[in-house]
């Protein structure tokens, strides 16, 4: 598993414009993951495209935008898609298995160790896992929104040595190179902050829904679990080994962070946070750089409803996100002595611990992708 590789392949490098599945490019990328699979590396597949696949069997003139058409479109798209993957890398002599995720999965400890589980068995039996949102159930408020986010949660659920985004713009740029002569590409990305996102823009296709921005956010969050990522062009025979090679076409983003536990994952990226609390600079300090706990001192504002063993989040005084954890206080006890001195608190409240996020409990998250935490600094 240490040394699995996660591609993810839009829609756009699928289907036609018009719709419908672009059998060629199925078997070309059929072809280049069979490499990779003949080198050793176990290959997970984050595909997209049911939606387009089957929008024009249904009759539909263009991709459909009431849900109910989306769904009914993705559940004849995911048969044909699976099919065609299934007669394409049968030509190899590998077989493939679906896997078809929701973001409540993630959210459930029980049901993501189930699909980790799943995932490791295929790998182990040589099989390339197929993975693709579960379109024919899931609603808008629920989505990933793309398969760049699921692919990137995949990437840290497998603890995969790389991820590889593949995409239609040879990887990222300083400007549109479509309209900017002076775009220069970036070749490599150890940070990833405002600025970057500012270079990012919305969907780049009429069948697909992801965009570079979206593509950052999956970089993000590959990065914070410790997993560096490719973003960039697949158009040649060889173009992907070059792209796990270091020697693709687009850019690479690079991390120094480790691989998460399970537990860690689920906390960073997949857990519902149920309040919010702002701290002050010290306790920001104490909890990103010295690998301690927050206590109540630290706490300068409490929003929400939540009860000992919730997760919340935890910002700054810009309002940015620190970080999450598991809350030993009710919202109630800790509005009434948030800024107080343990003595303090200990006059006032009865509570278990008097932490109110304790170290082994917390997960910090930043704009930088980089994780700090007890179970890996």
């Amino acid at each position: 598993m240490q040394q699995a590789i996660v591609i993810k392949i839009g829609s756009s490098s699928l289907t036609s414009s018009e719709g419908g599945l672009n059998r060629q490019q199925i078997d070309f990328f059929a072809t280049e993951l069979a490499s990779l699979h003949r080198r050793g590396y176990p290959v997970l597949l984050v595909t997209s495209g049911a939606v387009a696949a089957g929008f024009r069997e249904l009759g539909y003139p263009s991709r459909p935008k009431q849900l109910h058409e989306k769904q009914a479109s993705a559940s004849v798209g995911q048969a044909l898609l699976m099919q065609a993957y299934h007669e394409a890398f049968g030509r190899h002599g590998i077989g493939v298995g679906q896997i078809l995720l929701t973001r409540s999965d993630f959210v459930s400890r029980k049901r993501i160790h189930n699909a980790q589980m799943t995932l490791e068995e295929l790998l182990r039996r040589g099989m390339v896992p197929i993975i693709n949102e579960n379109d024919t159930v899931s609603v808008d408020e629920l989505k990933f929104g793309d398969n760049d986010t699921l692919s990137a949660l995949v990437a840290n659920l497998v603890r995969a040595q790389k991820l590889v985004i593949i995409t239609d713009i040879d990887g990222l740029y300083t400007g549109d190179p479509r309209s900017d002569a002076s775009a220069r590409r970036i070749d490599r990305v150890t940070e990833i902050d405002e600025d970057l996102y500012q270079l990012a823009g919305g969907s780049g296709s009429s069948v697909g829904t992801g965009g570079m921005r979206s593509k950052l956010e999956a970089a993000r969050i590959a990065m914070r679990g410790g997993i560096p990522l490719f973003i960039g062009r697949v158009t040649s025979p060889g173009d992907t080994a070059l792209a796990v090679d270091g020697d693709g076409k687009g850019t690479y983003f690079d991390t120094t962070a480790h691989s998460l536990p399970m537990k860690k994952q689920w906390l960073g990226f997949h857990s519902q946070p149920q309040g919010t609390v702002v701290v002050d600079e010290g306790a920001e300090q104490a909890l990103v750089a010295g690998g301690r706990s927050l206590l109540p001192a630290g706490v300068r504002e409490v929003a929400g409803d939540f009860h000992p063993g919730d997760v919340i989040e935890v910002v700054n005084a810009s309002q940015r996100t620190i970080g999450r954890g598991v809350v030993n206080y009710a919202s109630w006890q800790l509005q009434a002595v948030a800024g107080l001195s343990t003595d303090e608190v200990q006059k006032r409240i009865e509570v278990q611990r008097m932490e109110v996020i304790h170290r082994d409990e917390w997960i910090t998250l930043t704009t930088a992708g980089k994780v700090k935490d007890s179970a890996t600094s």
